[in-house]
């Protein structure tokens, strides 16, 4: 099941629901709160959560979560529980947006099939037939579900802090990108069908929620799901061309005089100085594109941040090209750009008095005629020249023309890449967590705790280029691509060959980069990470308390 997630203003909301009009009905609480939102709900349904509760165990890790069916009028509703663990460790987002996303995956896969894959399921079947009758309407019209979430008592999230979480972590367990010729879609590929989601405070009333605050969690959900189809999609439809032209087209339907699209691309590339980018990406059939996305809803001349996104459409490594197992997946090298690309499209939807632009570096690492080979020389934005030793250390290259034209021409105050760059991510921070690395401590400490309050987690790696920038020394250029010593912090390292490209004598702003290689993706599924990271950060601080 996929589907759109509406946050319904407080006088949408009915007092009660009931079994009529809806295919399934989700309480999400820890396990003692859970009662607070029974009053939310008819008899039948109350008697099954109440069921539920009692008999569903909770994990101190990873939470539980149970559904049964309802007889109604018109059919079978599902209902579903999801408790959350009540542990959370310091580096973790209190909601438990990773438990909640997980639980909810297999639920949405349960309200249409009949099968739940976590927790327990009880089973009628005297209802079996019924079920199957249901699955077969799913397919001919628009689902509909209710979620009902309840703010535990806490003295670290805020209620709005909380629901926040919880709406992105429903955007994250519920993709909508699929290709199976068995799930009914609309012409752009995504399932039909609403959910409706309700956030009560710790006493079990319903969360104020004003028109604003609704776009807010709309449009942050909607990026997460989209930015996720997007990494979902394979290379041979996402190419450079159609990456772009998404980013035109969405532009000139918004039809706002603040909202403006300028793509560089092929040849203009190469004339105009882009030599990383146009060498990262000119062997492949589409060229290498620079997409940038400028949201001016102040008048003032630079903008607050410059977010510039790694768009690899798919990484074959290049001449030292991956192995058989090591290639698959890399059409999520994408994930930066976008991550940025729909984060930017919130800020269009949300429309705060902020400057904002999107870079999106967009090439395809691939082998032909024209490749980039190790011991090529390019001539970066920067002016500096990079000696290639590694062609499969790539999305740095298109990174630091990327920044370097930010820093060069809009001078922000903050400018953020975000990018899968590296598999030692991974290995430093794990599946969970992107590693960042910033030139200021105040930026730094602000990514944890946006990202600590929205789920998508980061952890801080060194910033110390006295330490990194040796590593890339070359005896015929200004650097080389890739390190000498693959053992001396080569998250950081990689970091500090896209911060090579900032000249920090002129530009006097912060840096921050991002390293989300692993949190991309779970199971083989897009995660939309990023999104909510940089909206929490420089758009929602204020809706979401944040204290900056």
């Amino acid at each position: 099941m996929a589907a759109n997630l509406k946050f319904p203003l407080s006088t949408e909301v009915p007092a009660v629901y009931e079994t009529s009009g809806v295919d399934a009905v989700v309480l999400i609480s820890r396990k003692e709160d859970a009662p607070k939102a029974f009053k939310k709900f008819s008899d039948e349904i109350k008697q099954a959560l109440e069921q539920l509760v009692a008999t569903t165990p909770v994990s101190p890790l990873s939470g539980g979560s149970s559904t049964t069916w309802v007889s109604a009028p018109a059919g079978y509703v599902k209902v579903a529980l999801i408790l959350t663990p009540n542990d959370c460790s310091r580096h973790n987002c209190p909601t438990r947006p990773d438990a909640i996303a997980s639980h909810w995956g297999s639920i949405c896969n349960s309200i249409v099939s009949g099968h739940h894959a976590q927790g327990s399921v009880q089973r009628d079947p005297a209802v079996h037939e019924e079920k199957r009758a249901r699955t077969t309407l799913s397919a001919n019209r628009p689902l509909q579900a209710v979620v009902v979430s309840v703010a535990p008592n806490s003295t670290t999230q805020t209620p709005q802090q909380h629901a926040y979480a919880v709406s992105c972590a429903l955007a994250r367990g519920l993709p909508v990108y699929s290709a199976k010729t068995s799930r009914a879609r609309t012409p752009e590929g995504y399932d039909q069908g609403d959910v409706s989601v309700v956030f009560l405070n710790q006493a079990g009333e319903q969360v104020a929620g004003d028109a604003a605050s609704a776009v807010l969690h709309s449009a942050s959900a909607g990026g997460v799901q989209k930015a996720a189809a997007l990494v979902d999609m394979p290379p041979n439809i996402l190419t450079t061309t159609e990456f772009a032209d998404i980013a035109q087209k969405r532009v000139e339907t918004l039809n706002d005089d603040r909202v403006k699209c300028e793509i560089i691309r092929g040849e203009e590339l190469r004339e105009q100085g882009f030599g990383g980018l146009y060498g990262c990406g000119r062997a492949a059939e589409h060229p290498p594109a620079m997409v940038i996305l400028t949201y001016k809803g102040d008048a003032s001349a630079s903008p607050k941040a410059c977010w510039v996104g790694k768009g690899i459409v798919y990484d074959t490594g290049g001449l030292s090209i991956k192995s058989k197992t090591g290639m698959p997946g890399m059409k999520r090298d994408m994930g930066g750009a976008a991550a940025i690309m729909e984060a930017f499209f919130a800020v269009t939807a949300i429309q705060p008095e902020i400057h904002i632009v999107a870079i999106l570096c967009l090439a395809e690492n691939a082998v032909g005629p024209l490749a980039t080979r190790p011991d090529d020389i390019h001539t970066f934005y920067s002016g500096k020249t990079v000696e290639i030793n590694n062609t499969d250390a790539e999305g740095r290259l298109v990174l630091g023309d990327g920044v370097a034209y930010a820093t060069k021409h809009l001078n922000p105050a903050t400018v953020v890449d975000m990018c899968t760059l590296t598999g030692a991510q991974g290995v430093a921070t794990g599946q969970h967590i992107a590693a960042i690395m910033s030139s200021d401590e105040a930026l730094e400490g602000m990514a944890l705790v946006a990202g600590r309050g929205c789920g998508d987690l980061c952890h801080a790696m060194p910033y110390a280029p006295e330490f990194f920038t040796s590593e890339f020394e070359s005896k015929v250029a200004d650097m080389k691509n890739s390190v000498k010593n693959r053992s001396n912090a080569q998250v950081s390292c990689a970091g500090q060959f896209i911060g090579n490209h900032i000249d920090f004598t002129t530009y006097k702003g912060n840096w921050l980069h991002i390293d989300m290689a692993a949190p991309v993706q779970k199971n083989e599924r897009a995660t939309g990470f990023g999104v909510a990271l940089l909206l929490s950060m420089f758009v929602a601080s204020r809706h979401l308390g944040h204290d900056f």
